[in-house]
This record gives C-alpha cells, structure tokens and sequence, in this order.
C-alpha cells in the first residue's frame, strides 16, 4: 500500500472534512454553556422525568435550559438567567414550582460571570500550553534523529496533526451548536486534551519507527517513511478500536450528562488515528521535499557565472 504516494488524496480528505466546521466556527462560533457564560444548576430528585422538569422550569423564563440525568433517579437542571431579573428570586419561584409537582431539590449551585471568564481563559491557556509542551518534548525526545530530518521537524509536523483533530472536533461541535443547541462546558475542554494526548500518542509511534528505520536502512526517504507506516499501520488501527468500541459502549449507555463528552472523544480518537496515519508521516515528507528544493534554489543562486 503506497500510502506517502497518495498523500495529496489523504489531505484533500481531511480539508473536506474540517472546511465545514471550520467555516461554522468563524461565522457562529461554539454555543456556550453556564460554565463559560454563567447560570445556575439545580439537582432534582422525584418521580418525573427530563420534558416534564424542563416545561416546569421553563415558566420562569430563564434561557439555555438542559435537562440531564445525574443517576440515582436524580435530574440534573442548568439554566442561564441573565438579563431576566434577580438570581435568587427566580430560584424561588423554579423551586417552588417543582415542589408543588413533588420534586425536591436535593443541590444548587451558581456559576457567576467571573468564574466564567476565568475559566474559559484558562480553557484557552491550557491547550496553548499543551501544545507548545508537546512540541518541546518531542523535539528533545527524537534530539537524535539521523539525518535528513530535524528533531523539531517532528515536533511541528505533530502540531499540525492535531491542530487537525483539534479543529475538526471543534468544528462539528461548533454545527452541533448552531443548528441543535449542543452547548459545550468544561468537560468538552477535558475532552479537547485528551484527543491531543491521543493523538501526540499515536503519531509518536509512527515517528519512533521512522526514526529506528532511518538508523538501520539507506532507503529513498519517501520509501523509509512508507514501509515505517505500514509497520505499525496494524498496531495503530487495533489499539484506537478498543478505545472507540469501550466509548461507543458510553455513548450508547453511560447516560445524558456525559453524552456529549464521549461523542467529542469519540470524534477525536477517530480524527487522531487517521490524522497520525495518513497526514503527520507524510507531512515529514513534504517538509523534506521543501528542504531539499529550497536548497537546490539557494544553491542556484549562490552560483557565479564562470569567464570564457
């Protein structure tokens, strides 16, 4: 399988699959939830169920109403009041509301604006500082990478493969938004970093192995980085199905409020071993090829022109 050779198909693949999302993240953006934008959050237990507790509580008024399951027969109630009076007296009214259908409220909390800001800047800080951390690592890591490729060559060219997964997970999240409300919270951040261990996980095993053949064969670079994908192609693809059939089982039965944490998982796991196959190891090869013809270019017009 010529996988390096067809490497023009592999990221026309990936562009229309992120162009999408990407266009939906620039024009709309992701939806929000309490955790970034502020809101309250009401446990419930009683005989009922999530239409019945969300017409109750939408008598009040508040916006952004999710109702999920928390376990224990027990509901699990966020809204977002801002703009529509004072906090507390609309908590009253939602509580007393619920009680006279014989629902109890068993936790309350409330999310204000500043711990909002704080945590999305912290969201935002947190995946910049993984990602240059990532990069560090693995330049130190592969310091010791044979000729023709650098230490930080890997690096980047790994940076770049996630910013795929990273970028289509956003952007299906960001459609999952606009067109059904799918707001995101501080799990989806959670969720955010683990595809980019997964993914820095799983490329780093193609690029140990490019590296261990570039000490041990005097192959054509494009043919070395070949045969080192299909060497562990197998090991890739076993290893990301057990954790995609372990998460489908979640998503399928691990219940409402995590719902959406295992879906955006799901979505990177899968992004990240296609990512790791088909886009990083080529991508070394492209940075190659650029090398090679910017220091033929150099070498052109470093030439003089010889006398007669």
């Amino acid at each position: 399988m010529n996988i390096v050779g067809r490497r023009k198909l592999w990221f026309i693949i990936s562009l229309i699959v992120i162009i999408p999302g990407t266009i939906s993240l620039i024009l709309w953006g992701l939806k929000p939830g309490i955790d970034f934008t502020g809101g309250q959050e009401i446990e419930v237990s009683g005989n009922t169920n999530q239409s019945e507790v969300r017409a109750i509580v939408a008598k009040s008024e508040v916006a952004d109403i999710t109702v999920t399951t928390s376990g224990n027969n027990r509901l699990l109630i966020r809204y977002s009041n801002q703009g529509r009076g004072d906090s507390e007296a609309i908590h009253q009214a939602i509580k007393a509301n619920l009680a006279a259908q014989n629902i109890q409220e068993t936790a309350f909390s409330s999310v204000g604006p500043t711990v909002s800001r704080d945590i999305t800047r912290n969201a935002l800080l947190s995946v910049f500082i993984a990602s240059l951390a990532i990069i560090c690592y693995i330049a130190f890591a592969f310091r010791k990478t044979p000729p023709p490729l650098s230490s930080w060559s890997f690096g980047v060219t790994a940076i770049i493969a996630v910013l795929h997964d990273v970028l289509l997970v956003l952007g299906v999240f960001s459609l999952l938004g606009h067109f059904f409300g799918i707001q995101v919270d501080s799990l989806f951040v959670t969720a955010i970093l683990t595809v980019i261990g997964f993914s820095v996980h799983d490329t780093i095993v193609v690029y140990d192995r490019i590296r261990e053949n570039l000490r041990r064969y005097n192959k054509p670079f494009e043919e070395l980085v070949n045969d080192s994908i299909l060497e562990t192609f197998a090991r890739s693809i076993n290893t990301s199905l057990t954790v995609i059939m372990v998460l489908l089982a979640f998503f399928l039965f691990g219940g409402e409020s995590i719902k959406f944490f295992i879906l955006a998982l799901l979505i990177g796991i899968f992004s990240g071993t296609y990512s790791s196959i088909f886009n990083a190891a080529p991508l070394l090869v492209v940075y190659n090829n650029w090398k090679i013809k910017r220091s033929k270019k150099g070498g052109a017009k470093n030439l003089k022109p010889t006398k007669a």
